[in-house]
């Protein structure tokens, strides 16, 4: 991985369409933007609900920047791109 990779996590409960959206919102700003510099785990909180205690996930969908740091987080289906850009730091 880049050294200015981006490590990124979305935390999802099951495949509702907001979560799907989120994904589908995440990935198209990602390939735009980032280019080959990213990585996405997606969380499924139903399988897997003691993993939203270790980022402190209070509402899904939440997206995580694990790196670079410092760690952020954003919510909702993120259709917002601008809100989305600015919130992992892409654009200021």
């Amino acid at each position: 991985m880049k050294k200015n990779a981006y490590n990124l996590v979305l935390y999802v409960a099951g495949t509702t369409p907001k979560s799907v959206e989120a994904f589908a919102n995440l990935k198209k700003i990602c390939d735009e933007h980032l280019k080959g510099q990213y990585t996405i785990k997606v969380v499924d909180l139903l399988k897997n609900p003691k993993l939203a205690k270790g980022d402190q996930i209070v509402a899904i969908p939440t997206l995580v920047r694990k790196l670079p740091p410092p760690l952020k987080k954003i919510i909702g289906d993120l259709s917002n791109k601008e809100r989305v850009l600015v919130g992992l730091n892409i654009i200021n």
